[in-house]
């Protein structure tokens, strides 16, 4: 079943609430998904390049990995930290992000990387997580998080959502449903020499839209052509450092609701997720149509 949700800031004064605004929004659609969590988060702060490895606590072979592949690509490491199932390290890094990031990748299990992004997941509820990763104190411009039932594959921290895009910065999908023609779109990535770490499909869609990001178009242009070559049923939520974006099928299978004001724009699987945004407030939400998309982006 899952769950998806997001949050986007269109001021900057409000920023501050990120971490605290997803993991409410995540609680409260947490019964379609209470396996495990996960929030892409685009924060304040970050200097240089962040990369957040899942490490075993005892795996000193992984870690000395990492550090030999940093300094084998040219990455001067800034810091390095343990949270929760994962390793955080903040690097200076000016080359090019596709090859490093399959090299990484080599090295340790990769979760994401990027200038603003940080995705943070693992087994467990929102309010676990924030316990042991600290969300609610994270502050940014937007985000989004997944709440996910195991249906195809076992419950443990790598298999939880979000996906990044891999190979590329910034990048990542949350994704409520399934792409039918996931291998033929997969093997077409694979032919251009693209990497995939998984069997996952959102971790396909995320590729797919960096993939077009990366050669000029913008994120509309991206979601209105995800529309037409994705088979099957879908509600996705797709995050750039830039802004947020959402697309649904034409069956529109997955439901998707959503909220926007002068401040902010959310959308979640569930009004009651908007809801705990809102506490007692009546809201004047809408439900996106079939095979619609949009996005919002402070560059415009």
């Amino acid at each position: 079943m899952c769950g998806i949700a997001g949050i986007f800031f269109k001021t900057q004064g409000s920023n501050q609430i990120l971490g605290r605004a997803l993991v409410d929004m995540l609680d409260g659609c947490q019964h379609r998904g209470p396996d495990s969590t996960g929030f892409a988060l685009y924060e304040d702060g970050i200097e240089g390049l962040r990369l957040r490895f899942m490490v075993a606590e005892d795996d000193t072979a992984a870690l000395d990995r990492i550090r030999a592949a940093l300094a084998a690509h040219g990455a001067t490491l800034r810091s390095e930290k343990r949270e929760g199932a994962t390793v955080v390290v903040d690097v200076d890094y000016s080359g090019e992000i596709r090859p490093f990031a399959y090299a990484m990748e080599h090295a340790a299990k990769l979760v994401s990387i990027g200038s603003t992004l940080d995705i943070i997941k693992d087994v467990g509820t929102s309010h676990q997580l924030d316990e042991t990763y600290r969300v609610s104190e994270i502050r940014g411009s937007h985000g989004i998080g997944h709440v996910r039932l195991a249906t195809e594959s076992d419950v443990k921290p790598e298999a939880a959502h979000p996906f990044w895009a891999t190979g590329f910065a910034d990048v990542a999908i949350v994704h409520n449903g399934q792409i039918t023609n996931y291998w033929k779109m997969r093997r077409r990535l694979e032919a251009r020499g693209f990497e995939f770490r998984t069997d996952n499909d959102s971790e396909l869609i995320a590729v797919y839209v960096a993939d077009k990001l990366a050669r000029g178009e913008t994120l509309e242009q991206a979601l209105e052509q995800s529309v037409d070559d994705l088979d099957g049923t879908f509600s996705f939520l797709v995050s750039t450092k830039d802004g947020i974006g959402f697309a649904k099928d034409r069956l529109a299978a997955k439901p998707m609701v959503m909220y926007e004001d002068d401040g902010l724009v959310a959308i979640a699987s569930e009004e009651v997720s908007l809801n705990r945004l809102f506490p007692g407030k009546p809201l004047a939400t809408t439900e996106p149509a079939p095979g619609t998309f949009r996005t919002w982006s402070r560059s415009i």
